[in-house]
Order: structure tokens, then C-alpha cells, then sequence
């Protein structure tokens, strides 16, 4: 069993030092390190490395469980991950223990879960609200107007076919049958 660390900090500017220190006073062997943003390729390259190091039975010790990543849904599945592999997480905070059999930090893990699915769901609300106030709800534009569906649809009530509409609009049935259902 090794302590392997891990260790970030978000800009060029900020300094890994306390990090790093706390990280060796608590018996790390190795420790993964950079000075980058949490989505950035750099980041991710240092991640990997840390996966692609540990093996079953070592721990993964970090100060705190944001250095993992930048959002908690991206830290949780790095530690399903390092789990998977045998490899439990601990913070130097005492937050996050994996190692435990303890009930409270069994729970504080799968509360962590709850909160990264609550995340997520924020996210893709806002996503969704600014689409339909901006008009934009992605995919391609459509290649008709308003006007030109109004009348596929108006010949389609007219007991026109679906490919003789498509033949006039010069598009497939799919499209057609799209528009006037």
C-alpha cells in the first residue's frame, strides 16, 4: 500500500508549496502535480498519469477534494474510477475518507453523489432556459421558413401526399413528415 498525492492549483500564479509540504508530512511516496486550470488538457494529462500510477491498495491523498477537479460531478467520477482500481481517497481535511467502513463516511461519499447529480441538473436547467430565451435550442436551422412549413402543412391537410410534398419542396418524406406531424 503507497500514499500517491495529488496536488493543483488554478493559475500560474498561485503556488503549490503548502500543498505539496502537506502532502510529503503525510507519508506521500510520489506526488502528481501541476499549475493549471481544472479543465484544461494539462490537468487532465496529470489525472491520467495518477490512474495510470496507482494500483490496488494505495491511497490517493489530497488537501482538499476540489484539487481532483473542477466540478464535483468530474471529482466523483475520478474516484469511482480510483475505486475501481482498488485505490481509495482520502483528504487532508478529513472530509473524504473511502478507506473507512464508517458509516458517516460512507454517507458524506454518497451525499457527495446526490450533490454532483443536483449539480448537474442546475447546469442543464440553465442551459435549457437560456436556449428558449435566446431562441437558440440548438440542432441546424431548419432549411424552411415559417411560411414554407405553413404550407406543407396546408397541403398535407388537403389530402396531398408526403412525396409529392417532398418532391415540390425538393426534401425527403423524413423532413416532410416531420414538419406536418
Amino acid at each position: 500500500m503507497a500514499k500517491i498525492g495529488f496536488a493543483r492549483v488554478s493559475t500560474q500564479d498561485q503556488n503549490l508549496d503548502a500543498q505539496l509540504e502537506a502532502l510529503n508530512e503525510a507519508g506521500c511516496e510520489r506526488v502528481f502535480h501541476g499549475k493549471q486550470s481544472g479543465k484544461s488538457d494539462d490537468n487532465q494529462k496529470k489525472l491520467d498519469e495518477l490512474v495510470d500510477f496507482v494500483r490496488d491498495g494505495d491511497i490517493v491523498l489530497v488537501t482538499k477534494l476540489d484539487r481532483l477537479g473542477r466540478s464535483l460531478n468530474m471529482i466523483l467520477n475520478l474516484v469511482a474510477q480510483l475505486q475501481s482500481k482498488g485505490v481509495q481517497v482520502q483528504t487532508l481535511d478529513g472530509q473524504v475518507d473511502t478507506t473507512s467502513d464508517n458509516p458517516m463516511q460512507k454517507a458524506m461519499t454518497q451525499l457527495l453523489g446526490v450533490f454532483a447529480e443536483l449539480e448537474h441538473s442546475i447546469i442543464v436547467d440553465r442551459l435549457q432556459s437560456g436556449r428558449e430565451r435566446t431562441g437558440k435550442k440548438g440542432g441546424r436551422p431548419s432549411k424552411f421558413t415559417d411560411e414554407q412549413q405553413a404550407e406543407m402543412k396546408a397541403l398535407y391537410d388537403n389530402k396531398t401526399s408526403i412525396s409529392a410534398i417532398a418532391k415540390q419542396y425538393n426534401t425527403s418524406r423524413a423532413t416532410v413528415g416531420n414538419i406536418v406531424k
